[in-house]
This record gives structure tokens, sequence and C-alpha cells, in this order.
């Protein structure tokens, strides 16, 4: 097989992004977990939800913010080095395309989410 024409690289660079992608999702997850954690420990202790969980939800609101930056970035860099393949070089009938947007969606959301959070802060006070 010829190297200029072998579609392993575009679809290495493909599972690097979900990589990115799922690195990501799980940074996000631990953020959000982390945010909601102080909420959660009020109401196992039976008290109202007040300020007391400001810091959790600033810490988790950044590892949101980092999740949704890492995936932006790494959607940033796949495209980028897309650009740089020859048509040969990608699989004919491949939507080249749909990794990149659903990528963009998430991080979009995770920063949506982080907004979410922010507010959740910014409404104690």
């Amino acid at each position: 097989m010829n190297d200029d024409s072998d579609p392993r690289v575009y679809f290495a660079a493909e599972r690097t992004l979900l990589a990115w992608l799922r690195t990501g999702i799980a940074v996000i997850g631990l953020g959000f977990l982390v945010a909601r954690f102080g909420v959660f420990l009020s109401v196992i202790r039976g008290q109202m939800i007040t300020g007391n969980h400001v810091l959790s939800t600033v810490l988790g609101t950044g590892f949101v913010i980092l999740g949704a930056i890492m995936i932006a970035a790494a959607t940033r860099q796949h495209w980028n080095f897309r650009r740089t393949l020859h048509q040969r070089e990608i699989p004919r009938h491949y939507s080249t395309k749909m990794s990149v947007v659903v990528a963009a969606l998430v991080s979009l959301l995770g920063l949506l989410m982080a907004v979410y959070l922010a507010a959740s802060v910014v409404s104690v006070f």
C-alpha cells in the first residue's frame, strides 16, 4: 500500500480526536461532580442548602471549563491536520465532518454547563 494514499493516517487522527473527546468528557463529568458535591453534603447532613458549597462549585466549574477547552483545542488541532491531508488520503464515502461537529457540540455544551454552574454561585450572593 502506498503511504501517500493510506487512509489509516486519517483514521489514526480521528481516533486521537475521539480519545481527547473521551478525556474531556471525563473531566467535565468530574467537574460537575465536584461542583455539586457541596450541595450533596448539605442534603446528607439535613441542612438547608446555603452558600457553604461555593468552593466546590468554583472548583467544579473550573474542571468543566478545562474539559471544554481540552475538547475545543483537540477539535481545532484535528481540523487543522485534516486540512493538510490530500483527498486521496481520506477514505471515500466517509463523513469527515461528523467527529468534528460532535466534538464541537460537546465543547459548547460543556461551556454552557460551566455558565450554569457559575450562575448557581452568583445566585447565592
